[in-house]
Formats: structure tokens, sequence, C-alpha cells
């Protein structure tokens, strides 16, 4: 990654003008030309995005948070020169591929074989590079004869696979995503996610607009938080993502009180692993150096977790652990106020925070219908260690029926650190979860061969 920006914004904003009613706006235009008169203000200033001050290098992944009205989107069409800011400067560099509103530049009476012409000329791509690529292009799309056929008679998901692939197939030197993935099937979105990956790779740079977690941890190198209009925070993606969490669960009562707390910089959790402490392999133990700070909470709502921690099957504490064995991930809930519909969950994940597992105390539909104020259930979730070695974090959450609506009644983030063992048997294994049967997992047989091998 070069240090040199490829994007630059110096106090950038973008204002519009909001008139209560059509006549307003005539009188405006007619204040506007009238000697004098220039001072007359018939309409109210909304500032979509203010005072951004942001340089982002090359080959950088940086992802943009925010609630929705926060800016994200008017922020990106400001880097992309959809929108000229009304105060303030932005200076880019570079070949721009812009995934804002897919399909944006298709003529609806044209086939798909034209729209591609068109819309990867209206991207920078010359005719040769687009002949180059065409081949490309309609492969990635995926569409079939639909190709040959007019946009307006295409499906959603066919409309979603072709602009993606004209937008996608341009060798960007910047890419900006914007929420985009959100349609198309799972298939469809896979493949997006493995070409945005390998156009990072490739050193370009990277703006990623996504409102889940697991996405902007994996992908990007680093998060701004967008709030009203405003830069709130920015950083290394995994705090960022839980003070924008933090916020955005919070009571409306809390918000104002907890976006200070933003702005002055207040810490927010960061898990701790020290060295690993000299524990025998395929031993489970506890690793006072294998630790979590301080836990990451959600806005209390009537209950509290406490006591989070993960013990053998005959009750001792451990958080190093055996591969293939049965332990317990357990927790307290203590409620301060009557709540209807409890349920309780465990979720798992990787210290970069891909969510990889998780599971509820009560089956959709069954839940316990009502508890009372000063009510205290130990919640005990007995699980396998199927992992593959390496270190996972484990959260642990209330659940309860609030106006009508299911929501946390209290969260933990990352509230217990553990790590799995490698296996004893000297198996090597990639990816997260241990499928393969210790016994036989591979078999290899000699069909043909002109010497003699050893086979182990």
């Amino acid at each position: 990654m070069s240090s040199e920006p490829i994007i630059s914004l110096r106090g950038a904003g973008k204002c519009y003008n909001l008139y209560d009613k059509p006549t307003d706006r005539l009188k405006q235009m007619v204040a506007n030309r009238l000697p004098g008169s220039a001072h007359k203000q018939f309409y109210r200033e909304h500032w979509a995005v203010r005072r951004i001050t942001l340089e982002i290098a090359r080959g950088e992944t940086v992802g943009v948070i925010g609630q929705n009205g926060s800016g994200k989107s008017t922020l990106l069409q400001l880097i992309c020169g959809t929108l000229t800011p009304t105060e303030g400067d932005v200076r880019v560099e570079g070949r721009i591929a812009p995934l804002l509103q897919l399909g944006a530049g298709f003529n609806p009476e044209f086939t798909g074989r034209e729209n591609v012409a068109l819309n990867a000329a209206i991207l920078g791509l010359s005719t040769d590079e687009i002949n180059a690529k065409f081949d490309d292009i309609v492969a990635f799309a995926d569409i079939g004869e639909m190709l040959e056929r007019p946009v307006k008679l295409y499906s959603s998901g066919m409309y979603a696979r072709l602009a993606f692939a004209v937008a996608i197939n341009v060798d960007p030197e910047i890419l900006i995503v914007d929420e985009a993935l959100a349609v198309g099937d799972e298939g469809f979105q896979v493949k997006c996610y493995g070409r945005i990956r390998q156009i990072r790779d490739s050193g370009a740079t990277v703006l990623f607009v996504s409102h889940t977690r697991s996405t902007i941890v994996e992908l990007c190198d680093r998060a701004i938080l967008l709030d009203s209009g405003q830069m709130l925070l920015e950083g290394e993606p995994k705090p960022v993502m839980a003070a924008y969490q933090k916020l955005l669960f919070a009571p409306e009562t809390d918000k104002a009180a907890i976006r200070a707390g933003i702005e002055r910089g207040e810490s927010f959790p960061q898990i701790v692993s020290g060295g690993p402490a000299e524990i025998d392999a395929g031993i489970s133990a506890y690793d006072e150096s294998l630790v979590v700070r301080e836990i990451e909470e959600w806005p209390r709502r009537g209950a509290r977790i406490t006591d989070p921690c993960i013990r053998t099957m005959d009750g001792r504490k451990v958080n190093v652990l055996s591969p293939g064995t049965i332990y317990l991930y357990e927790y307290t809930v203590e409620f301060q106020s009557d709540a209807f519909g409890v349920w309780f969950g465990m979720l798992t994940k990787t210290m970069t925070g891909l969510e990889i597992a998780g599971i509820a105390s009560h089956p959709r539909g069954s839940a316990i219908d009502e508890v009372h104020a000063g009510d205290r259930y130990r919640v005990r979730f007995r699980f396998n260690t199927a992992l593959t070695p390496g270190t996972y974090t484990l959260n642990a959450g209330c659940f309860g029926i609030v106006d009508s609506s299911e929501v946390h009644l209290h969260r933990l983030i990352d509230a217990v650190l553990f790590r799995v063992l490698a296996a004893e048997d000297g198996r090597r294994i990639s990816g997260y979860f241990d499928i393969w049967s210790k016994e036989g997992a591979c078999t290899v047989d000699i069909l043909a061969a002109s010497r003699e091998v050893a086979l182990t």
C-alpha cells in the first residue's frame, strides 16, 4: 500500500435547499434577480455532509458506516464526481468504478449487449477495451439469451448482474461500493465479493459502504463513522464498528451523550491476547493472558448479563480448548424489570469479527413467556470444539419483546476469548471448521504405477 493519497477531501460539504412549497422556489428565483433582494431566503438549508477532511491512500480499503441519512451516499457521490461540493475541495486521481446505483446509465429499450457497450463507455473504456473485455463481462453476468433482449424485460436480479459485471471489469484504480450487493441471489453475491477481493488485492483503492459488521471488519483496513453528515470517528474497523453499534442500538434519550463521548475520543473495548501459556498439547486449561480487557456491551433494557465463561463438563473454568471436545459456555442473566418472550443466544467469531457460528436457547416461536424483576437465570450452551486451531471470541445475548418488536435486552460483544489447540494426530487442516473424520478422512489408491511408491 502506497502512502500517496489517491483521494483527498478538505472541508468538503454538500448543502441542499429545502422549500416548503413550490411557490417558495419561485420567490427565491425572483429574489435572486432583483437588486437588493439577494439576502432574502425562502428555503431551509440541509447539509447532507459538512466539513469532511479525509485522505485515502493508494491500495487502501476503507469502510464507510453510519445510520440511514448520515451522509454516506452523498460522500461517495462527491468522491465519484456525480455531485459538486457546496464547500471545500475534493481531489481524486485515477479511474473510478462506482457501484452506487447499479444500471443507472442503462437504456431500458436497448438490449443487454447494447447496454454493456453504452455503460462501459460511460465508465471510461475505449472501444478496443470494451471489445477486449466483452466476453469476460458476459461470462460474469451469466444471463444467457437475455443478453439479446431489452433490459426492460429483465428481473431485478438480471439487471444487477449485468450492471455489476460491467462496472467490475473496468480494471479500476478506485472501486466504490454503496450497498450494491444487497441485490442478487447468494451465489451472485459470493462471486461479487470474490471479485472485490481480487481488485483489492491487485492494489486498487476500495471504498465500501455496508451495515454488516463482518463485511467491514473482514474487507477493510480502516473504517469511518458518519453521523448527521459529520465524520464522527475513524480508525481500525473493529473499534469504529463498536462505536457505531453502541450509537445505533442506544435508546434515543442516550444517543446525544454517546455521540458526545465518541467525539471526545472515549476508548472502546479491545481484545488482548498475550503470549500462550505453557500448556500441554491436547489438555484444556485456563490461560490468564487470554483475556478481554473491557467487554463491549449494548444498552440494557431491563436485563444484565454477567459472568460469561467456558467450563469443562466437570466444572473447571477454561479458555484453552482441546479440539473435538465438549464444553459448556455459560453466563448469568439478571432481570431488573419484567420481560416477555425471552430467549438467549451465543455467537462465535474469529478475531477479525467474522461470524462463524451461533445458536439460540429456544426454537423460533418458542420462548419464555414472562420473567419478573429480580429473576436470575444461568444459561448454559453445550458445544463441541469442531474448530481448526486458532483464537476465537464468544458473544452473549438476551432477547425479548418490547413494543411488539424483538430486541436485545442486553448483549455482550466478544465477552470471552478462547484458543483451540492443534490436533495431536498432526492432521493439516485449513478453514475454520474441522469437519473431517480422524480416521479415514482421505484414501489414496494406486491405479497404475511405473515404479514402486510408498504411501503413508
